[in-house]
């Protein structure tokens, strides 16, 4: 892996880069490997390509010789979010955060090498702090410092409620860099403020600060948005290569560049040369689109998995016919077409999502399993027979063929 492609590839900004430079140029700090900290929100369990960007950083300081510290938030977790603003930050038991974190991990692994990386828990310290220990934390921030925070500052313009828990939450996520020494700490460009506490508290107590790096945050299927499993956006980590492929194919033009630069590693250099033929018309978009897909589903899966998802893709949109595999559904009795979309298969986020879908045209029904005989569902109410081998499709890319033996 070569340092200036860690330091510059799809990163958004690097705190103090000469001093990382030199860190990273003389292997380590001292005698051992840097301390590369991540943190770990184990509230939602399941990753999207969105945390891949992060993740596939980290890997990159591992590749280097050096150590990924992973921190669970699990203590955070437990306490959920006090102004009741967020139902992402709903309490959590500590066995659904315990739960959580594993079916995280086991995706994480996916991407980051499990040799290299040293999982901490934030109750490892925070479960023997005691109220004059938050207090002395707090004392480090003022009001006005907490309020250079880009969302507080326009919440705080706007009037909105802005409790004082919420405050603590920064802080609390700077101490775990003292807590595990972290000598660099990585985030999307939404946890800038966050990550500079952490350095800030380091230096107040003697620590080498960490260093800084965050990643560009990449826009989901609808090419405006962040991608998030709440908008419904995301491609999941743990899709299989034919759905990754599809979705990335039915990504915005204009987003194409970005996934090039933070999820694959085809140089720099070309991709500059690619874009210059697109502006000048000598290369389709489209091509260059299928070769984002296939590059990226390589990464997360394999060279073969993308081959096959590849041919998949042309057989069903560009040649017209319905794919190969399609995965079985047992349905016992005839159900509402919401219900199967939403609680049986999760193919939308909710059930208000999974109606505008049915209404805008998205859904299809094929009663004998054939092309040929395809019936576009527009009414909400819409009930599956349990027909043995009638086929569902749902949005561009998902089919369940509905078996009822």
């Amino acid at each position: 892996m070569d340092i200036d492609f860690l330091l510059t590839r799809g990163v958004a900004q690097v705190e103090k880069e000469t001093d990382l430079r030199r860190l990273l140029e003389a292997g380590g700090r001292g005698r051992r490997p840097l301390r590369v900290k991540l943190g770990l929100d184990p509230r939602n369990p399941d990753l999207t390509l969105g945390h891949g960007v992060v993740l596939r950083k980290l890997r990159q300081f591992q590749q280097l010789g050096h150590k990924a510290v992973v921190i669970v938030g699990d203590w955070t977790a437990r306490l959920g979010d006090p102004s009741g603003r967020s139902d992402a930050r709903e309490a959590l038991s500590a066995e659904q955060v315990k739960a959580n974190a594993e079916q995280y991990l086991d995706q994480f692994y996916q991407v980051v090498d499990r040799e290299q990386t040293e999982v901490r828990w934030q109750s490892e310290w925070f479960d023997r702090f005691t109220l004059a220990d938050a207090i002395r934390l707090a004392g480090n921030k003022t009001v006005a410092q907490m309020l250079d925070r880009d969302d507080f500052s326009k919440r705080y313009q706007a009037g909105t409620e802005i409790y004082i828990s919420e405050f603590l939450y920064p802080l609390l996520q700077g101490y775990d860099s003292i807590a595990v020494e972290a000598d660099v700490e990585l985030g999307g460009t939404d946890q800038t403020f966050n990550l500079l506490v952490g350095r800030e508290l380091q230096g107040r107590i003697g620590q080498p600060p960490q260093q800084i790096l965050t990643c560009h945050l990449i826009v989901g299927l609808d090419g405006v948005q962040k991608m998030g499993k709440s908008l419904g956006n995301y491609i999941a980590l743990t899709a299989p290569a034919n759905d990754m492929y599809g979705k990335l194919m039915s990504l915005p033009d204009q987003a194409m560049m970005t996934y090039f630069e933070t999820l694959t590693t085809v140089p720099t250099a070309e991709l500059r040369e690619v874009q210059r033929q697109m502006a000048e018309g000598s290369l389709n978009p489209r091509d260059v689109k299928m070769r984002m897909a296939r590059e990226i589903v390589t990464e997360f899966r394999s060279a073969e998995a993308a081959a096959e998802a590849e041919e998949a893709f042309v057989r069903q949109f560009q040649r017209h016919q319905l794919p190969e595999q399609i995965p079985d559904f047992r349905l016992a009795e005839p159900t509402n077409i919401v219900t199967l979309i939403v609680d049986q298969w999760r193919l939308a986020p909710s059930r208000s999502r999974a109606r505008d879908l049915i209404q805008q045209g998205g859904v299809y029904f094929y009663p004998e399993g054939e092309q040929s005989a395809a019936q576009r569902i527009t009414d909400v109410s819409f009930v599956a027979p349990a027909k043995d081998g009638a086929i569902v499709q749902v949005g561009k890319h998902d089919f369940r063929r509905i078996r009822v033996f």
